[in-house]
């Protein structure tokens, strides 16, 4: 019961909010009568993703804690949630890194197709690294060196090799040495760019067939570790009060216990199963 009211005051709080901030920017543009009343639906759901949006997926574990430690009386969700809290950041941060890294490469990939173009239209291998390096964001921290460089002699391997240290940018290392070959032995800089590209394409294709064949494995891998929370649920729904006996009885905390870490191996051994396909 007091966690109702406790979830029911923030949602009311939530959607007092932004009631009351529509109010008063309706006052000001001089919208006239101006409804009064109870937040509606559509205002709770407003909150709920403004709260959202300004706090961070890992701690709605805390929150998750808070709820549990109301119906069970008990501190040890609140101490599980917290716990929870560092290792979600990880997890989000880790897949906000993947994200960037992939941004990266595919620009990468399209700054090498791009250059390609430009030289096969006649423009000198500096000008068009310079006029397609300001609309890609493959070269990243290193866009302002690899500019500098083509406009002024410089030393444009070099710098395409700095740039490529960023994650995601490993195939500008491809494009610093079709560079220097060209340069130092007269090669055509078209055809290794066509060879860079069409290679980076191909182990990107490869990267995304693989990640596809694998989504079956964390599908799996998230629905066994869901298993837990759907036989508390199962538990509650028959009347057995699963919270109670998990929390306030021997047995109940040590099934508590090894079931946790049970839990933990067992993701960590998916995790690392998984990522050890996506390395080879």
């Amino acid at each position: 019961m007091g966690a109702a009211l406790c979830l029911g005051a923030m949602v009311w709080l939530l959607g007092g909010r932004h009631y009351g901030m529509r109010r008063a920017r309706s006052l000001l543009a001089g919208g006239g009568v101006v409804a009064t009343g109870p937040p509606s639906w559509q205002q709770v759901l407003g909150g709920l993703r403004w709260l959202r949006g300004r706090v961070g997926a890992e701690w709605w574990a805390l929150m998750a804690g808070l709820l549990l430690a109301l119906l069970g009386t008990s501190v040890i969700p609140v101490a599980a949630g917290a716990a929870g809290v560092p290792v979600l950041r990880r997890v989000r941060r880790a897949r906000r890194a993947r994200r960037t890294r992939e941004q990266r490469a595919g620009a990468v990939i399209a700054l090498c197709g791009a250059l390609a173009g430009e030289v096969r239209a006649g423009r000198q291998p500096g000008e068009a690294l310079m006029r397609v390096a300001r609309d890609s964001g493959g070269l990243g921290d290193g866009q302002a060196a690899v500019v500098a460089a083509a406009r002024f002699g410089g030393d444009v391997p070099g710098a395409l090799t700095a740039a490529a240290r960023q994650p995601g940018g490993e195939g500008l290392l491809g494009l610093a040495a079709c560079w220097r070959v060209a340069v130092d032995q007269g090669a055509g800089l078209v055809a290794g760019l066509d060879r860079l590209d069409a290679a980076l394409r191909a182990e990107r294709d490869q990267r995304a067939d693989l990640r596809a064949q694998l989504s079956g494995s964390r599908a799996t891998a998230v629905l066994l570790a869901a298993l837990p929370a759907f036989g508390l649920l199962l538990g509650a729904a028959m009347g057995a009060d699963p919270l109670h006996v998990l929390l306030h009885t021997g047995a109940g905390l040590g099934c508590l216990v090894g079931g946790a870490a049970f839990e933990a191996a067992g993701l960590w051994w998916a995790v690392r199963i998984v990522r050890g396909a996506e390395a080879l």
